[in-house]
């Protein structure tokens, strides 16, 4: 079966997840075509794919103990001079999301792993560019704002291709959702292919 990659996160609903996404686009970061705008749980995490479903039960369990929060986008910051990355601040909601990804993470858990840095959550908008164009980003965001209220996390799979897909939903107190638009591969799987 092989191994896959997977990622946990909460999306940046609309229209601030495509807005962001397309100012990441545009301060020259090739990536962010394939990255949805997001807060990372878990990061890029590469496992079995025959344990996908021990994966997908745990984040039920996870999301089901977790309860709606408010979550707030307020300025920039930075990991450099130690990560090239230029972020949107979390100013309400970092402790709920600093929560959900120790659950995430649980050593018991399937998706136990170390983190290279202290979990920081953030969403980012420049990620190893020309110092030109983070300087801009960092100060063309600085006076950005958004909010939401935050109601589950999503289960990612970086595809072959580099692009991040949803592969199911967890709201907070329920079950797991697939979302209907697309399958682990990308196609479409409403009725006609559209």
């Amino acid at each position: 079966m092989g191994t896959v990659t997977i990622g946990v996160s909460i999306a940046v609903p609309e229209p601030h997840g495509s807005l962001l996404q397309q100012l990441r686009q545009g301060f020259g970061d090739a990536a962010a075509h394939g990255i949805p705008t997001h807060v990372t749980l878990l990061p890029p995490t590469e496992v079995d794919a025959a344990s996908l479903p021990a994966i997908e039960a745990h984040l039920t369990e996870v999301a089901a103990a977790g309860r709606p929060f408010p979550m707030r986008l307020a300025g920039t910051g930075t990991f450099r001079p130690l990560s090239p990355v230029v972020f949107i601040r979390i100013a309400d909601g970092a402790e709920a999301c600093t929560w959900l990804q120790k659950q995430v993470r649980d050593a018991s858990g399937p998706v136990a792993r170390e983190l290279q840095f202290p979990y920081h959550p953030h969403v980012t908008i420049a990620h190893g560019i020309e110092d030109e164009a983070m300087d801009r980003a960092y100060a063309e965001l600085a006076d950005y704002e958004a909010g939401w209220p935050c109601t589950g996390f999503a289960l990612y799979e970086q595809g072959p291709d580099g692009v991040w897909r949803k592969l199911r939903e967890y709201p907070f107190g329920g079950s797991a959702v697939v979302p209907p638009q697309a399958d682990r591969l990308g196609r479409s799987t409403l009725p006609g292919g559209r």
